[in-house]
C-alpha cells in the first residue's frame, strides 16, 4: 500500500519507527513471499512429474493388463486433479493477499490451448467510455476490440413440448379432418428424443445408474421413477435392434476381425453371478482400408465355447484373439461355411514376459521384451499403410527379427525347467507359434488384439460404477446399447446427438434403407450439409 505524505509523523524518532515497522513488515511479507513460491514450485514439479507419467503411460500401447493400465491412470489423473486445485487455491489466495505482481517475477506461465472453434459464440459487449481516460476528451474513434474468451457451460433446461393438431369440420360433408400425428421413439410414450438419448448416454457411456439420474433429474424438479427409465431404455433398446443387426452384418463381412470378452456381474436370484460381454472388432485402418470401424457385442451368461461359436456361426476369415480355448473349434479345418484363420497376440506374450521382467528381472524376459518391442517399432512405422507394402517390410525387416527369436528362445527353453515361470512364458508362444507368426505373410494383420481390448475398456471401467446388470436380459439389452455408443466412438460421431437424431426419424425411415442412419453414414451426411450450407 502506497504511502500518504501527510500522514507521516514530523519527528525523526516517531518516523524512525514508522520505517523500521514498515520494513519489518516488507520483510515478513518476503518471507511468505518466499514460502508461497517454494510450495507451488514444489507442487508444479509434482504436477509436472505426474503429467509426465500419465502421457508415457497413455503412450505405452504394450504393458501390463490394459484393465489394471487403466485403473491405474485413472488414480493418477484424480491425484493430479487434487495438486493442480490445491496449487490453483494458494495462487488465488496469494493473489487476493498481494493483488500487485512482484517486479521481476520471470515465473513461466502455462501455454493455454484455444478453445474449440466449432463451438458456438456469444458476443457480449462492454460500453465503451465516452472520454478519453487520459486527457478527458471526447474526440475519440474505435481503434479496434480485445477479445476474452471464456468457456461457458449452459444448465439442461426441462420443458414440455405441445404437439397440436388442429381438427377441421367440412361444411359440405360434414366429416372431420386432422393432421396426422407425429411419429414418436415410444409408441404412446411421452419422452422426447433429446431425453431419450440422454438417459441412454448417461446409464452406457458416462456409466450412470437409472436410480443416480433418477435422483439427479428430482434435484432439477422433475421427477422420473427409476421404473419409467427403465421402460424407455427397453423400449429404445427394442426401436435400435435393426441398427444394431446391421452393424453385426458389417462387422462379420469384414476379412478380418479382432474377438476379445469381459466379465459382466449379473445378479440373479438373490446372488451375483458372472457373465461375458463378447467384442467382434472390425477395424481396417491400420492396413488403409475404406470400410468404417465398427463393434459389436454380444452377452452370453457363461464363458463357454458354444457362445463363440454362435456369434461366429456365419463368418469366415482371419481372427485375432487371445489364446482362448473355447475358440478352438472355430479354427478346425473344413469348418463350414468357412474356415477361420488365428492370428495371436504378441501384446498377450510379451506381457508375460514383461511381468517377470518387471517383477523377477529375469534376465531372459528382458531379452524377450526387448526383442518383440523391436518387432513392435516397426509395426508402428507401417501403421496405415496398404496391405502389400506391409508384408514387403514385415518380410525384409520382421521376418528375419522373429527367426532369430524362435531360434534364442527354443535355445533358451532348453535351460530351464518346466516348472520355471519364464519356460511357461516361452511355452505359451512356441506353443501358438504358427499363429504367432501368420503376421508376416498377410498385411492385412495386425501383431496385436488391442483393437478388442480397447473395445472393452469403457466396460471394464464403468462396472465400478453399475456394480452389475440386473438380469441376463440386461445383459443382453446392455450388449446392443454399447454396440451403437462404442461404434459411434470409432467413428467420432457425438453418441448422445447420433442417438436424438435416430431416435427421432427411426420411425418413419424406411426399413430398406437402414443403412443410411449407421453412425459412419450419418456422420458422412451431416458433413455433405454443412458443406452445401457453407
Amino acid at each position: 500500500m502506497a504511502l500518504d505524505p501527510a500522514t507521516l509523523p514530523k519527528d525523526v524518532t516517531s518516523l524512525t519507527a514508522c520505517l523500521l515497522h514498515e520494513n519489518a513488515a516488507r520483510i515478513a511479507a518476503d518471507r511468505r513471499a518466499e514460502k508461497a513460491e517454494a510450495r507451488s514450485a514444489s507442487l508444479d514439479a509434482e504436477i509436472a512429474h505426474l503429467r509426465l507419467t500419465i502421457a508415457k503411460m497413455k503412450r505405452a500401447a504394450y504393458g501390463s493388463s490394459s484393465e489394471h493400465a487403466a485403473r491405474l491412470i485413472d488414480q493418477l489423473e484424480m491425484q493430479l486433479g487434487e495438486l493442480v486445485a490445491t496449487a490453483s487455491e494458494g495462487k488465488a489466495a496469494e493473489a487476493i493477499e498481494y493483488p500487485q505482481p512482484v517486479a521481476g517475477d520471470a515465473s513461466p506461465k502455462p501455454a493455454r490451448r484455444p478453445l474449440d472453434p466449432k463451438l458456438p459464440r456469444e458476443r457480449i459487449v462492454y460500453q465503451a467510455p465516452c472520454t478519453c481516460g487520459h486527457c478527458g476528451s471526447d474526440r475519440l474513434r474505435k481503434l479496434g476490440e480485445t477479445i476474452t474468451e471464456t468457456l461457458e457451460h449452459v444448465p439442461e433446461q426441462w420443458k414440455v413440448l405441445q404437439h397440436v393438431r388442429e381438427k377441421f369440420t367440412c361444411r359440405d360433408c360434414e366429416k372431420i379432418t386432422e393432421t396426422p400425428a407425429p411419429s414418436h421413439p415410444i409408441a404412446r410414450g411421452r419422452a422426447g428424443p433429446q431425453l431419450l438419448a440422454a438417459v441412454l448416454h448417461n446409464k452406457y457411456r458416462a456409466h450412470l445408474p437409472l436410480n443416480r439420474q433418477s435422483d439427479l433429474y428430482a434435484a432439477q424438479g422433475v421427477e422420473l421413477d427409476v421404473s419409467t427409465l427403465a421402460d424407455w431404455v427397453g423400449a429404445c433398446a427394442a426401436t435400435l435392434e435393426p441398427l444394431v443387426k446391421e452393424i453385426e452384418r458389417h462387422v462379420l463381412s469384414a476379412e478380418r476381425i479382432h474377438a476379445d470378452d469381459t466379465t459382466v456381474p449379473v445378479l440373479a436370484k438373490g446372488k451375483c453371478s458372472t457373465g461375458r460381454l463378447w467384442a467382434y472388432v472390425r477395424d481396417d485402418q491400420p492396413f488403409g482400408g475404406a470400410w468404417a470401424p465398427a463393434v459389436v457385442y454380444h452377452y452370453a451368461p457363461t464363458r463357454g465355447a458354444e457362445h463363440p461359436e454362435r456369434h461366429l456361426a456365419t463368418y469366415s476369415g482371419l481372427m485375432q484373439a487371445d489364446a482362448y480355448s473355447g475358440y478352438n473349434n472355430l479354427y478346425v479345418k473344413g469348418r463350414r461355411p468357412g474356415e477361420i484363420l488365428e492370428a495371436a497376440c504378441w501384446a498377450h506374450g510379451r506381457r508375460k514376459f514383461f511381468e517377470l521382467a518387471e517383477l523377477q528381472k529375469a534376465p531372459v524376459a528382458i531379452e524377450a521384451v526387448r526383442r518383440i518391442d523391436e518387432l513392435f517399432a516397426i509395426e508402428r512405422e507401417i501403421n496405415g499403410k496398404p496391405p502389400d507394402e506391409r508384408r514387403a517390410v514385415r518380410q525384409l525387416r520382421s521376418k528375419p527379427r522373429v527367426e532369430a527369436l524362435e531360434t534364442w528362445l527354443r535355445a533358451e527353453r532348453k535351460k530351464l525347467s518346466s516348472k520355471a515361470p519364464v519356460a511357461k512364458a516361452i511355452d505359451y508362444s512356441l506353443k501358438r507359434w504358427q499363429a504367432f507368426t501368420r503376421f508376416l505373410d498377410d498385411g492385412r494383420l495386425c501383431m496385436s488384439n488391442n483393437a478388442a481390448e480397447r473395445a472393452l475398456r469403457g466396460i471394464a471401467v464403468g462396472r465400478k460404477n453399475w456394480t452389475f446388470c440386473g438380469s441376463d436380459s440386461g445383459g443382453r439389452r446392455a450388449a446392443a446399447i454399447y454396440t451403437l455408443i462404442e461404434t459411434c466412438k470409432l467413428n467420432g460421431v457425438d453418441a448422445r446427438a447420433w442417438l436424438a437424431d435416430i431416435l427421432a426419424r427411426i420411425a418413419d425411415h424406411p426399413a430398406k434403407h437402414i443403412a443410411e442412419l449407421l453412425p459412419w453414414n450419418w456422420k458422412a451426411g451431416r458433413t455433405a450439409t454443412a458443406a452445401v450450407a457453407a
